[in-house]
């Protein structure tokens, strides 16, 4: 299995990319998480004695690799969930999914509810319930074959939302069984990934972007281009 890497560190924040089929937090199958590996690395980084301050302010689910971020203090992390809470952080995905969506750029909202028993989302077109607003923007940038590399731009950051609303749109994500497509990745990994991430520093108050590059044989050379 590929080992998480860091991309920066601080006083303040840690942030790592995520191979796929690492979880960010503990589960049921009692895997070590990214959060467990963070801790280490800060640990002997540093040489702390006790227990490490780091939790994640974000989650990525266990197919999907890219960045994420963490905070060291809980001050960070009280300022963090703020940012998250009134949409101050920038994400950007790349996804490689199946055909070409209609247009070549474009919105998404759907309502969302998640079926807990499953672990799998349903989206609707119209209001529904207890359905929540989801909503992204997407762009091809191209497209090979069987394939097009999107990059999106999600407004909302519900469960599975990316995976859930692609799908929605006639464009599941390679490797994605669970929404709808035909065809397992050989690593359980879907091509899904956090690329990019921009915001204000919570302590320093500076605007910081980072960026991971997939380690997808798709679409190499301009996923390079695009960093």
């Amino acid at each position: 299995m590929s080992k998480p890497f860091v991309l920066f560190e601080d006083n303040h924040l840690l942030i790592l990319s995520k191979p796929t089929s690492w979880l960010v937090q503990e589960d049921k199958t009692g895997d070590k998480t990214l959060t467990d590996w963070g801790r280490e690395y800060i640990k002997e980084k540093y040489q702390k004695p006790g227990d490490v301050f780091l939790h994640p302010c974000h989650r990525l689910d266990r197919p999907v690799s890219g960045i994420t971020v963490f905070a060291r203090t809980s001050k960070a992390l009280e300022r963090m969930n703020k940012l998250f809470r009134e949409d101050n952080i920038q994400k950007t995905y790349l996804a490689v999914v199946q055909g070409k969506p209609e247009h070549e750029s474009g919105k998404l909202i759907h309502w969302l509810e998640k079926d807990g028993a499953k672990n799998m989302v349903k989206a609707y077109t119209k209001a529904k319930g207890g359905a929540k607003e989801a909503e992204l923007d997407y762009q091809l940038l191209a497209k090979e074959k069987a394939h097009s590399l999107l990059k999106v731009l999600p407004k909302t950051g519900r469960p599975h939302q990316i995976r859930v609303q692609l799908s929605k749109m006639g464009c599941p994500i390679k490797g994605d069984l669970k929404y709808g497509y035909a065809d397992p990745n050989t690593d359980k990994s879907i091509h899904l990934h956090a690329f990019q991430i921009s915001f204000v520093h919570p302590v320093k108050k500076e605007p910081v972007t980072f960026t991971s590059l997939p380690h997808w044989n798709e679409f190499k050379s301009i996923i390079h281009e695009l960093a």
